[in-house]
C-alpha cells in the first residue's frame, strides 16, 4: 500500500471501565504524515484507548476503519505496530535475536538490522542478551522493532520511558523519519514533544466525555 493513501477513522468510539466511562463519543481522523498525541490525567483512557485501536479490546460503541474498511476486515494488522509500557522483547533471547523474531513475523522494513541497530545507538550489542542492557537500551531495542519492519501506523504508549536526554531526541528524530517518509503516528507522552514541522493533533481523553 502506498503510505500516503493510508487512513485510520474512529467514530464514535466509546470505553467503559469499571461501569465508569472513561471517553465517550470520540472521532477522529489520522493520515499520512500526520502524529495524533494523546493527552489526559492518569486514569482518563489513554492506554485503553490504545488498545481499542490495535484491536485487542472492542469498543464499547463505535467504529473503527482503517483506509475504508473495518479494521477486522482489512491489512490493519500488516500495517500497524504497537510499542506499549512493557518492551515486548525477549529478555532470555540476544538483540540480534529479538529483531530477527520480529523480521520472521513481519514484511522488511526500511532498515537492515544492522543499520537499525546502529540508529538506536547498540551497534555493537548484536550477542548480548537483553537481560544485561540498562532499561533506557532494553527501550531503544523495542523501538529498533519499528525500523526492520514495515508498518505505516506506529501506536506508542510512553515511547519516551527510561530514556535519557539523548535518547529523547534520538526516538523523536526516527519519529519524524518515519511521518516524512509517508507514516503516521499515534502516542501518549507526558514528555513534550519537538517534532518540529510535523501536523499534530492534540486530543485531551479527559474532556471526551
Amino acid at each position: 500500500m502506498d503510505n500516503r493513501q493510508a487512513s485510520l477513522r474512529a467514530n464514535n468510539l466509546s470505553c467503559i471501565r469499571d461501569d465508569r466511562v472513561l471517553f465517550s463519543g470520540l472521532s477522529f481522523i489520522v493520515a499520512s504524515r500526520q502524529v495524533l498525541l494523546l493527552e489526559g490525567k492518569n486514569g482518563s483512557g489513554k492506554t485503553s484507548l490504545l488498545r481499542i485501536l490495535c484491536g485487542f479490546r472492542e469498543a464499547d460503541e463505535g467504529t473503527i476503519d482503517w483506509c475504508g474498511m473495518p479494521i477486522s476486515d482489512s491489512r490493519f494488522h500488516a500495517d500497524m505496530a504497537y510499542v506499549g509500557h512493557l518492551d515486548g522483547i525477549k529478555k532470555e533471547l540476544s538483540v540480534l535475536e529479538n529483531l530477527k523474531m520480529a523480521l520472521a513475523l513481519s514484511r522488511p522494513g526500511r532498515f537492515t538490522i544492522e543499520q537499525a541497530l546502529d540508529k538506536v545507538h547498540l551497534a555493537g550489542y548484536d550477542d548480548t542478551p537483553v537481560q544485561a542492557l540498562s532499561a533506557g537500551q532494553k527501550r531503544r531495542l523495542s523501538l529498533a522493532r519499528l525500523l526492520v519492519t514495515h508498518n505505516i501506523l506506529w501506536i506508542l504508549d510512553e515511547p519516551f520511558t527510561s530514556l535519557d536526554k539523548q535518547g529523547i531526541k534520538l526516538i523523536e528524530s526516527l519519529m519524524m523519519e518515519h511521518v516524512d517518509d509517508g507514516g503516521m503516528i499515534i502516542l501518549t507522552s507526558h514528555h513534550d514533544m519537538a517534532l518540529h514541522g510535523a501536523d499534530v493533533q492534540r486530543i485531551n481523553l479527559s474532556q471526551c466525555h
